[in-house]
């Protein structure tokens, strides 16, 4: 079969031939890729960045996509750390980590809308003790898991959803998808008496938005939870030590290892019945995957999410 194949973290994968999967569990499903999305998560699996890298090549890379299986049956997938992701003609699967879609569903619209959708969906659910009317502000906000954020926030019945990024450009259309304000990393203490912080940022901006936040805050003992998902702006943010002392702040992460599996696998159906219910505003262009190697530079920071099709 033909599938995307990464065999150097300093270069992206190629469309190239690879031994056709085999199941091996119980379990396991050898299955059609239909469409696999490129996000951030992927790009950091292909280049050996993420915490979860084992350094192990060559790799085809992926963690999730829309599949079918042997009998006919279309399913939103998410993947293990496996060596054989997504980015291929088929894969294997297993069942339990798969929910069977309705039928006449688009595969490249589910695909791109998932993962980004998964993100704040699960840090909500999961990571803190979120309440309706609670107010959030999302740092990140125009990149597709950000708009995304806007969209669950809403969902789950936040009172005031503000949305924070680096291009006032690129902030203003994300009035129609809820943000009830708007503001720059310079002007975040219009935010300062929010409940939740959704953090895709981190580094310097991150840093220097939470002394912001905090010294502006009209009460410093409401509680703030502050949830760390993405890192686009640096990996580390040097937080003075008093801003874990002069209000109160949690800081929490959100992801692999912070969220156990099988709750995952428990929202998985919610959150593909609503993206098939077309309950979010999707940007997605479909991309031949033989086209991988291209794409994968030329699509980089586009607000459209790229999704392969074999």
């Amino acid at each position: 079969m033909q599938a995307a194949v990464v065999t150097s973290f300093d270069s992206p994968p190629r469309y190239t031939d690879h031994a056709d999967p085999v199941a091996r569990g119980k379990d396991e499903l050898v299955v059609d890729v239909l469409a696999a999305a490129l996000h951030p998560r992927v790009r950091s699996q292909a280049d050996g960045s993420h915490y979860t890298s084992t350094d192990e090549l060559p790799l085809v890379p992926g963690i999730d996509a829309v599949v079918r299986d042997a009998k006919g049956r279309v399913r939103y997938t998410i993947m293990d750390d496996t060596t054989l992701g997504t980015m291929a003609e088929r894969t294997v699967i297993e069942a339990d980590r798969s929910v069977v879609l309705p039928s006449g569903i688009d595969p490249v619209q589910v695909a791109a809308a998932m993962n980004p959708v998964m993100s704040s969906w699960m840090a909500l659910r999961k990571r803190i003790d979120f309440r309706r009317r609670q107010r959030v502000l999302i740092l990140g906000a125009t990149g597709n898991a950000g708009r995304m954020a806007i969209q669950v926030a809403k969902r789950f019945g936040a009172g005031q959803v503000i949305a924070a990024g680096r291009d006032a450009a690129r902030l203003a259309p994300l009035r129609t998808l809820g943000a009830d304000l708007t503001c720059t990393f310079d002007e975040l203490a219009v935010a300062a008496d929010v409940d939740v912080v959704i953090d895709y940022v981190w580094g310097e901006p991150a840093a220097r938005g939470m002394v912001d936040v905090l010294t502006a805050r009209a009460d410093r003992s409401v509680p703030l939870s502050w949830i760390q998902i993405g890192s686009v702006a640096g990996p580390t943010a040097a937080i003075p030590s008093a801003a874990l002392r002069s209000a109160r702040l949690q800081v929490v992460g959100s992801g692999i290892g912070s969220i156990p599996g099988r709750d995952f696998i428990k929202e998985l159906p919610k959150m593909a019945a609503a993206v098939a219910d077309g309950a979010f505003d999707v940007r997605a262009r479909a991309v031949p995957l033989a086209q991988v190697e291209q794409a994968w530079t030329a699509t980089a920071g586009t607000p459209d999410r790229i999704v392969f099709v074999p």
